[in-house]
């Protein structure tokens, strides 16, 4: 599974972001998560609209960051937790509907999303990544194998990952890869990673 994680800004702008939607729906990506996390729910609700009314020939599906009540009212196709949120199974209680997604940083994050009814996890940083510096030091592949193993849901490896990284990932156990970069990026315009799957 590929999965593209937006930032408008890193992107250039809202136009620029649409492009790399776009890109990112030609070429296959299976999830793109929309995570303006600094624009208000009227600017989220025109953004999730946008990108909804994209062409999407090998039907990705679309998660909002945190709103589900968003998502559900607007079309897309799940929500992304933070590994602190309301668990997935009290959102599946009011909306079955939705896909869920939840932000893992140790293997008892993933360990307990899995448990409370998450649909797949987002395990990071797994390399060194000044982006994810808040949240410690690399876990590394070793931790990203032992979470794939611990657990039957997809676990997508987050944080540092480039092109050349993607097999370690893999290997590793990992259903697939997250990013911005990877995906916002003229280098991905060019290429399509081989990563696929659910």
């Amino acid at each position: 599974m590929r999965y593209y994680i937006t930032d408008r800004i890193a992107a250039g702008g809202e136009v620029a972001l649409l492009g790399y939607i776009q890109e990112a729906l030609r070429t296959g990506v299976e999830r793109i998560q929309i995570r303006e996390k600094d624009i208000n729910a009227r600017e989220l609700v025109a953004l999730t609209e946008r990108v909804l009314q994209l062409p999407n020939p090998h039907a990705a599906r679309i998660l909002i960051n945190t709103r589900a009540d968003i998502a559900l009212a607007f079309g897309a196709h799940g929500v992304h937790l933070p590994s602190n949120a309301i668990s997935p199974a009290r959102i599946k209680t009011i909306t079955p509907l939705l896909e869920v997604a939840v932000s893992c940083h140790s293997l008892k994050d993933v360990v307990r999303a899995e448990s409370e009814g998450a649909d797949f996890v987002v395990l990071g940083p797994i390399f060194e990544t000044p982006s994810k510096a808040p949240f410690g030091p690399p876990l590394g592949l070793e931790i990203l194998a032992q979470a794939a193993k611990a657990v039957r849901i997809p676990v997508l490896a987050l944080g540092g990952i480039r092109e050349d990284r993607i097999a370690q990932c893999v290997d590793s156990g990992a259903s697939g890869i997250a990013g911005i970069t990877l995906f916002q990026s003229v280098r991905y315009t060019r290429n399509q990673f081989g990563v696929t799957g659910a």
